[in-house]
């Protein structure tokens, strides 16, 4: 991976914080899409702490739960959250603006991330990625059927309520913005 990837992969966090103020700032809520973006947004964050509690980092290749529909169930799940987020949000530049970080950092995070897990898991890795697909998920399991089970104690140690607080705030200051501006 070259440098741009390297950039793009390390700073994914911290720009896609800055721009979700930036998506606050442009914010244009109004009660019926807050509630349907903040259900939207939920479904995303069930998604990816579902995984989360499946997620042995570095130990093992997670192939169960919801890694045997998609490859990147938490990025589906970020994919989800900042969807519902931008139907709260009501604003098309900020539509834009999110859309295009997605499409710039996600690619290049995704190709890291399969690197590494080729190179620690080899060809267990192949072939789960032979019946399991990348991103959009399967409507049936193609990894593991047994496998791992889902863990409150490594969905804490991933520090994936992080999120379910980033959304919880999130929601909280659309929910201002619409009361400061009504």
């Amino acid at each position: 991976m070259g440098a741009a990837g390297e950039f793009l992969t390390r700073r994914r966090a911290l720009v896609g914080r800055l721009l979700a103020l930036v998506c606050l700032w442009l914010a244009q809520p109004a009660p019926r899409w807050l509630v349907i973006g903040a259900g939207i947004a939920g479904a995303g964050l069930l998604l990816r702490g579902a995984a989360a509690g499946y997620l042995h980092k570095h130990e093992q290749l997670a192939t169960s739960g919801p890694y045997a529909y998609t490859r990147n169930p938490l990025y589906l799940g970020s994919a989800l959250a900042a969807a519902g987020f931008l139907v709260a949000c009501r604003s098309w530049v900020a539509a834009a603006i999110l859309t295009a970080y997605f499409a710039l950092f996600y690619p290049a995070v995704i190709h890291r991330e399969e690197q590494e897990l080729r190179s620690l898991y080899g060809a267990a890795f192949d072939c789960y990625a032979a019946r399991v697909p990348l991103f959009w998920p399967l409507l049936a399991a193609g990894g593991a059927a047994g496998g791992q089970r889902f863990s409150w104690a490594v969905y804490r140690r991933n520090r994936e309520y992080q999120a379910a607080l980033g959304f919880l705030a999130g929601v909280a200051l659309l929910w201002l913005r619409m009361r400061w501006r009504g």
